[in-house]
């Protein structure tokens, strides 16, 4: 409880410093009030602090923030500064003194190369950057080496967003749960804690949506506040070029030499982002000096070294790491030629649920060594005592055959697709709609290790339609434990910058795309479970089907109702890692 209200007393100081600014220390030289021109002639703000009995030039150390909590920042300087670096903190145009227009995303990339060119440039530098930080510091981190500057030698990203693939959608759906993010970092040149905390104000909003019917672009009128940022970001539904701008895309990444640590979260929101930048990396460079950690954490938890407790899973004091003591370790590595973390036994390290136990693994291919390829088969499984349940069969189906569901997107009482580990640990799914696949148990135990894929095959009456896949372990006690999930936009499954949208009547191909990284022991008669569902709810936008932008359909649009044919050709691929092997 003390932690709850230490950190609800520093949001709210945030409000009270735009005018009194912290005052310099005895042992530091503090620039709390730096303005750069950038390129095209707009500011950018900031914070600079070193030692007085600091070496005449240094390494400096970097942190590219939107979120303004001067206080704090300086707190944090003052430590980096105390480590033997400069220390600078640099915040997105328009934010602190900056008097340009806020934007969160668009300018990061070109604003941070100018504030690294400067540092570069200035008498106390060596000539060295280095950066760090989380959520939207992980963003410009991964911004600022879209266009490489040569002093960034290192980048140090933790739960690293990514613009358009992770929020304010995901797989091109856009998502309520941030819905307030826009008016906590665009209200002013600090942050608008009040709103952002009114967490009833926007729950009661996205249900007066929902009950309405109306089109997801008129949200913020049901809300009573116009929510601009939100309107811009619907008018690009596809990861377009207003997206690709905004971080490496493509060949982009083939330029990005410098060494990386990422840290990450099997339970953090945003993960697919994070690791999307990973696996976009090693892809176009191969042999880069690219590590991560990862293990059973949620946003927040990733940037402070783990949680004991994550959506209702005590987690063991094996995963609890000291975040800030590695990243310090690794930018002494980097820019002090220190030696490499301990904790880094090779590229990626993972901590195994259910166990005390870390691993390692040269790539995220080498965490498994086999591939499950299970088919979400029509054989129903009425010993399983459950609706809809069928088998998920490790051999193909030999007759073609559907299983069939209908939903009726003008009813607002039922909900479908309870796809978010609300808690990760349950006695109990939601098996009222949808359709449950239950797999044999496993004769040994294994770890389940890595990121569920496949492909659904289904036929539709409409041009489009939200799917949602969720994969759990059903442990020999009866629990079901949450592993990962998936929600997809079939007209953008197999491109998410091209909408290209179904056909109705004929079978399609639905490739599951981007889904979270997870290391999970897997016991002996553990069986694995999917359930497959249309994404029908409050939390996100409702997809009727039409063909047209999304955020403009209504429930007049809902008069034909959805009707699927899931084939039992669809299937799911999971890695495993047989410990026996």
């Amino acid at each position: 409880m003390r932690n709850v209200l230490t950190i609800i007393a520093l949001l709210l100081s945030v409000a009270r410093v735009a005018d009194a600014q912290p005052a310099p220390g005895a042992d530091y030289d503090v620039q709390d009030k730096v303005v750069l021109t950038t390129r095209d002639g707009a500011t950018v703000s900031g914070m600079l602090v070193r030692r007085k009995d600091a070496a005449p030039t240094l390494p400096t150390v970097l942190q590219f923030t939107i979120y303004v909590r001067p206080e704090r920042d300086l707190a944090s300087l003052k430590e980096i500064a105390d480590r033997g670096y400069v220390a600078m903190m640099a915040y997105s145009r328009g934010k602190y003194l900056s008097q340009d227009p806020i934007a969160p995303y668009e300018h990061d990339a070109k604003d941070a190369y100018d504030v690294i060119d400067w540092i570069s440039r200035q008498p106390w530098s060596n000539g060295a950057v280095g950066m760090f930080g989380g959520s939207y510091n992980g963003f410009t981190q991964w911004a600022a080496a879209k266009t490489l500057h040569p002093a960034l030698k290192t980048i140090v990203p933790y739960v690293a967003n990514r613009p358009g693939m992770g929020l304010p959608m995901e797989n091109n759906v856009f998502i309520n749960p941030n819905y307030q993010w826009a008016f906590y970092v665009g209200n002013n040149k600090t942050l608008d804690s009040a709103v952002n905390d009114d967490r009833e104000r926007f729950r009661k909003m996205q249900f007066a949506w929902w009950s309405s019917g109306a089109a997801y672009r008129t949200i913020d009128k049901i809300d009573g506040t116009p929510n601009p940022l939100l309107q811009r970001w619907m008018q690009h539904p596809s990861y377009d070029a207003y997206w690709q701008a905004m971080a490496p895309y493509k060949d982009e990444f083939a330029q990005i030499r410098i060494p990386v640590l990422s840290v990450d979260g099997y339970y953090n929101d945003s993960q697919v982002s994070g690791v999307n930048y990973l696996r976009e990396h090693l892809r176009y460079v191969p042999n880069a000096e690219h590590y991560l950690i990862i293990g059973p954490y949620g946003h927040f938890g990733a940037q402070r070294g783990g949680e004991k407790l994550i959506n209702g899973m005590e987690v063991p004091d094996a995963a609890l790491i000291d975040t800030k003591a590695i990243t310090y370790q690794w930018l002494d590595y980097i820019l002090k030629n220190g030696p490499k973390p301990g904790v880094l036994k090779d590229k990626i390290n993972y901590q195994v649920m259910g166990t005390e136990q870390w691993r390692s693994a040269p790539s995220l291919a080498a965490m498994s060594n086999e591939t499950l390829k299970l088919y979400l088969s029509n054989v129903s499984l009425a010993s399983a005592n459950k609706q809809r349940a069928h088998l998920l069969s490790a051999v193909r189906p030999g007759k073609p055959a559907m299983l069939r569901q209908v939903v009726d997107f003008r009813d607002r009482k039922q909900f479908n697709n309870d796809y978010y580990p609300g808690s990760i640990v349950t006695d109990e799914i939601d098996t009222s709609n949808g359709y449950i696949f239950i797999s044999a148990p496993f004769e040994d135990e294994v770890l389940y290790n890595g990121a569920f894929g496949g492909e659904i095959a289904a036929r539709i009456n409409k041009r489009d339609f939200d799917l949602g896949v969720t994969l759990y372990e059903l442990t020999p006690e009866g629990k079901y434990f949450h592993l990962s999930y998936i929600i997809n936009r079939a007209s953008y499954a197999k491109d998410p910058s091209r909408r290209m949208l179904l056909t109705p009547g004929r079978l399609e191909r639905i490739p599951l795309g981007m889904t979270k990284l997870v290391s999970k022991r897997l016991s002996k008669g553990s069986r694995l479970v999917v359930y497959l569902n249309v994404n029908k709810n409050p939390f996100s936008q409702l997809n009727y089907g039409t063909g047209k932008d999304v955020s403009d359909e209504t429930i007049a649009d809902a008069k034909e109702k959805l009707k699927v044919e899931w084939s039992n050709r669809s299937y799911i691929t999971v890695p495993i890692l047989r410990l026996a092997q």
